[in-house]
């Protein structure tokens, strides 16, 4: 019977990085001064001052940030923002998302780029939606979750 050979240094426990799923690992989330700078809470800062930026320089219209903090474990901000047209969206879109790559913010999860009417980008911490102006009147996001949601904190208590 042959045995097979040991990976060496093989434990889960000890790799920062999944290079396969892409993914912070358990070490990463135990031991986060040890994971690099995807643990910097400035980062989430930047990355939020990088849209919103991105938005201003394409001319983007009614732009609301949302704190979610102690409403949700999505994000921790949400921006919202109008384009006047289905291209308008698309192209601040995708500033949006060159910016991060060039920035190195990594890969955006981004849905409904090919219509452009209602444009999501989730980029960890921050939420960015781009929505023609009747897309985003109809879903109303502000309302949702906007100020006047209770906290957990009053859920809880």
């Amino acid at each position: 019977m042959k045995s097979r050979p040991k990976a060496a240094n093989f434990s889960p426990w000890r790799r920062r990085h999944d290079p396969i799923a892409g993914n912070r690992t358990l070490s990463a989330h135990l031991h986060p001064e040890t994971a690099g700078p995807a643990a910097e809470p400035a980062s989430s800062d930047a990355l939020k001052a990088l849209a919103l930026g991105c938005l201003d320089e394409m001319k983007a219209e009614e732009t609301v940030e949302i704190d979610l903090a102690g409403k949700t474990s999505l994000a921790d901000t949400m921006i919202i923002a109008s384009g006047r047209s289905q291209r308008h969206v698309g192209s601040i879109a995708d500033k949006i998302i060159q910016e991060m790559k060039a920035k190195g913010f990594g890969n955006a999860r981004v849905e409904g780029l090919p219509a452009c009417d209602w444009v999501l980008i989730d980029a960890g911490d921050i939420l960015v939606h781009i929505f023609r102006p009747e897309v985003r009147g109809f879903y109303n996001l502000e309302k949702i979750w906007g100020a006047d949601r209770p906290t957990s904190a009053l859920l809880a208590g």
